[in-house]
């Protein structure tokens, strides 16, 4: 089941907001939408993904310096916990890893990333690089979030690692809340999915999990249900696609 993000406002998470940039925040401001004071805000996390960095006849570079500026300014006014960077952070070419690491890491707060298929490079490299593997967990105040790869060095779609999502998500199941990132979406509900049954039903069963954030697929920015779990698309930074902002905000 598909939903605009309005919607989620009214059936998904209590005490949670979604909240776009551009287009998407103008549809939803309005007085259905009410930012909720800084003091009932318990943890607000900016997500962005597929900055494609390299990309031929594309203004990546700007598209980058655009974005890290928006989001040290949120930093500045109403705050940002951390960013998450879902996915394709480079374009094929290895030569640029660095230098879209070299952009993120002017960012004001921590962020963190997952593996995208334009990710092209192996898992030992790509630790080196960003600190963590391509499958891993994190926790911030209460809450839980686990990292899944969906791509080989390639670029070949793959399903997370059975055995590693088991585990991570054992890891987390005792926190209140827990989050998932992985860059391609584990229902072929999408021309860019996976059927990943397993992993699926490995959410099903958790019970503190509360939204699955997805990059990957340029032409979606709204939220998919199924079995009460939530599906998020979130934002694109660059790339030969119309780019889109979002960020989330987790309240109490």
């Amino acid at each position: 089941m598909q939903h605009d993000r309005r919607q989620f406002l009214k059936l998904a998470l209590t005490g949670a907001i979604w909240i776009g940039a551009g287009s998407t925040l103008k549809a939803c401001a309005g007085k259905e939408f009410i930012l909720p004071s800084a003091d009932g805000v318990k943890l607000r996390v900016a997500i962005a993904s597929d900055g494609h960095y390299g990309q031929p006849q594309t203004a990546f570079k700007e598209n980058h310096e655009e974005m890290v500026a928006w989001l040290n300014a949120e930093k500045a006014g109403r705050g940002v916990d951390f960013a998450f960077i879902n996915g394709d952070l480079f374009h094929n070419d290895i030569s640029f890893l660095e230098q879209a690491k070299k952009n993120w890491d002017s960012l004001t707060m921590p962020y963190y990333v997952s593996h995208g298929n334009h990710d092209m490079t192996d898992e030992v490299n790509w630790t080196k690089t960003w600190n963590n593997s391509w499958d891993y967990g994190f926790e911030k105040k209460d809450v839980g979030f686990v990292v899944l790869n969906t791509a080989d060095e390639k670029g070949t779609y793959v399903s997370p690692d059975v055995d590693k999502t088991r585990e991570l998500l054992k890891q987390y199941e005792k926190h209140k809340q827990l989050f998932v990132f992985m860059h391609i979406t584990p229902m072929k509900w999408t021309n860019g999915g996976i059927d990943a049954p397993r992993i699926v039903d490995m959410f099903d069963k958790q019970a503190n999990l509360k939204a699955v954030f997805h990059g990957h697929d340029h032409d979606q920015d709204n939220f998919k249900e199924k079995n009460g779990r939530y599906y998020f698309f979130d934002s694109h930074v660059a790339g030969s696609w119309e780019p889109l902002i979002a960020d989330t905000g987790y309240s109490k």
